[in-house]
C-alpha cells in the first residue's frame, strides 16, 4: 500500500503507481512504446490502455488535475496541443469551490511550525494543512476535515492512500499509467497476481463480435492495433516467435463487421469496440455477481 503517489515525468517515461483495490472496479491506463501505434483498454475489475509514447503522455496529462499539471508535466512537444482536448471532467476534477470529502494536491514549499504538518495545494482558495511533514513536490490524496472554520487561514486534512476515495467511498478517481517496453510485456508485467484472465484482441480479421459471449472475469484486457494492425506489434517484439497475434488472446474479434472504409482510426475503434462490448461485459459482471 502506497501512502503517497509521486509522479515523475521524463521525456520518454511516465509512471504512476497505485495499489489495486480489493472489490472496486479500477481504471488503469497502460502506455506502451511499441514503435507502432498500439492501444489496449479493459473494463471490469481492471481497465488498461496501451498506446504510443506521445499518446500515453497526453492521456496521463489529461487525467491530472489542471492545477497539478505544471508541477508534474513540464513543457514538452508531446503536450503542445493537449490544451485543445476536451477536459475529462471526472469526479476527481474538482472546481475551486466544490465541496468534496477528498482532494488531490501537491505539497508546497511554505514555512511551517515544527510538528504542525505540511501545506498542500488542493486547488482551493486556501491551502490545506495536513497531519504529516512531507517533502515539497509530492502528490498526495487528502481527506478534508468537516466543519472547518471558514475564517481560518488554512483548511485541515489528513493524508490517505490514493485508492481511498474509490475503496472507502466508492468514487471514481481516475486511472493510473504503466509502461511496457513491448507487446509481450503487456502480459508478462501485468500488475495483478493472477494476470489477465480474459484478453481480447481486435482486428478486421477477427471473429464477429456479435457472436461472442464473454465468460466471467476478474481482469479483462482489450488490445487495439494501429493502422498496420496488431501484426506490426508482434513483428517488432523480439520476445515473440510467432507472427499470428490471435494466439495471444482468448478472443480475437472484429468489432466493426462490414466496415465501409479501408481503415479505422484507433481513437474511433476504441469507441466502437467499447460500445459493442459493453452489454457483453455487463452480462459477464452480472453473472459473476449472481454466482458469488
Amino acid at each position: 500500500m502506497h501512502l503517497i503517489t509521486k509522479l515523475e515525468f521524463k521525456k520518454k517515461t511516465t509512471e504512476i503507481k497505485e495499489t489495486k483495490p480489493k472489490s472496486m472496479r479500477t481504471v488503469q491506463i497502460l502506455k506502451s512504446y511499441f514503435q507502432v501505434n498500439t492501444w489496449a483498454w479493459s473494463l471490469g475489475r481492471s481497465c488498461v490502455f496501451a498506446a504510443t509514447d506521445a499518446t500515453g503522455t497526453t492521456t496521463g496529462s489529461c487525467n491530472t488535475l489542471r492545477y497539478l499539471r505544471k508541477s508534474f508535466f513540464p513543457k514538452h512537444q508531446d503536450l503542445q496541443f493537449a490544451g485543445l482536448l476536451n477536459p475529462l471532467d471526472s469526479p476527481h476534477h474538482m472546481r475551486i469551490d466544490e465541496k468534496s470529502e477528498y482532494r488531490e494536491g501537491v505539497v508546497v514549499e511554505r514555512p511551517r511550525k515544527p510538528q504542525k504538518g505540511s501545506f498542500v495545494n488542493c486547488g482551493m482558495r486556501k491551502d490545506v494543512q495536513i497531519d504529516r511533514q512531507l517533502q515539497p513536490g509530492l502528490r498526495v490524496t487528502v481527506r478534508l476535515h468537516k466543519n472547518e472554520n471558514p475564517e481560518s487561514k488554512a483548511l485541515k486534512g489528513t493524508v490517505v492512500p490514493p485508492h481511498a476515495p474509490r475503496t472507502v467511498s466508492g468514487l471514481y478517481w481516475g486511472y493510473t499509467v504503466r509502461l511496457a517496453s513491448c507487446l509481450s510485456a503487456v502480459f508478462t508485467e501485468c500488475p495483478f497476481k493472477d494476470g489477465y484472465d480474459l484478453s481480447i484482441g481486435t482486428s478486421e480479421r477477427g471473429s464477429n463480435v456479435d457472436n461472442v459471449t464473454l465468460p466471467t472475469f476478474k481482469n479483462l484486457l482489450v488490445v487495439f492495433g494501429g493502422l498496420q494492425g496488431l501484426e506490426a506489434s508482434v513483428d517488432v517484439d523480439e520476445n515473440l516467435s510467432f507472427t499470428d497475434p490471435s494466439v495471444l488472446f482468448h478472443h480475437y474479434l472484429n468489432t466493426c463487421p462490414g466496415q465501409g472504409s479501408r481503415t479505422i482510426r484507433t481513437e474511433e475503434a476504441i469507441l466502437i469496440t467499447l460500445s459493442a462490448l459493453r452489454p457483453k461485459i455487463d452480462m459477464a459482471v452480472r453473472n459473476s455477481a449472481s454466482t458469488s
